[in-house]
């Protein structure tokens, strides 16, 4: 499929599973840009950055490989996060609903930085090679009662993506904040994930849930446009 659209900016999608991983290191060893997806925690989008560079590094054994023109994104999605975290806190959640999506957000970046640093990755940049860049996902406010830029607001600096829908672009742009504060208040980062643990909510939990219903979504999807695609054929 990548072959036969033939355009450099086009960027593969790659679900985030475990039985993914394999799959985005072996499209980056071959030089193809990947869109890395349904990435709903921090430890699942280190090992998605480790795919990554793992790739890079395969495909860098050719040393003719031109590793600038692989591009990728790690796609971490943010307001479904909240959404089901919000659900299990109920009532008892006091100053913690709406939260989490944003500390686990902060420290994807945190982890990203890390990853795109030290002398592994400084021999890839020496031969070109792009970081992949978070790309925050899922970043229209579903709770009527936070800030509609919440989750732009929140997770701006160097290097990150966010998909935002028209809504939230135009909220932005309206009153909206450029500031940086993806790497702020870490400290306070920090805290907010020991007090959900204290809540006895169990993000790795959550993140599992997603995926799931993120899959059973692309899967429906697929189906639907293969439909398409057979009725028009016929």
């Amino acid at each position: 499929l990548h072959e036969r659209v033939d355009r450099a900016n086009v960027m593969i999608k790659i679900p985030a599973t475990m039985e993914g991983l394999p799959a985005i290191s072996a499209m980056i060893a071959e030089g193809r840009s990947v869109n890395v997806t349904l990435i709903f925690s921090p430890e699942r989008h280190q090992a998605v950055m480790e795919a990554y560079i793992s790739g890079l590094e395969q495909l860098a054994t050719d040393p003719n490989a031109n590793l600038s023109r692989v591009a990728s994104v790690a796609s971490f999605f943010i307001s479904r996060v909240d959404t089901e975290v919000d659900e299990r806190l109920g009532g008892n959640g006091h100053n913690l609903h709406g939260t989490a999506a944003i500390a686990q957000g902060r420290v994807a970046y945190t982890n990203f930085r890390n990853a795109f640093s030290g002398p592994r990755w400084e021999a890839l940049a020496a031969r070109g090679a792009r970081v992949q860049r978070p790309l925050w996902a899922s970043t229209g406010t579903k709770n009527p009662s936070y800030s509609d830029v919440l989750y732009v607001d929140e997770l701006i600096g160097p290097h990150t993506v966010n998909t935002v829908p028209e809504p939230t672009l135009d909220a932005f742009l309206d009153h909206g904040s450029s500031a940086r504060t993806v790497d702020r208040d870490l400290a306070e980062t920090s805290a907010i994930l020991d007090r959900l643990s204290e809540a006895n909510i169990d993000l790795d939990d959550v993140a599992e849930k997603l995926e799931r219903e993120g899959l059973a979504s692309f899967e429906a999807s697929f189906d639907e446009a293969i439909a398409a695609l057979v009725e028009k054929a016929g």
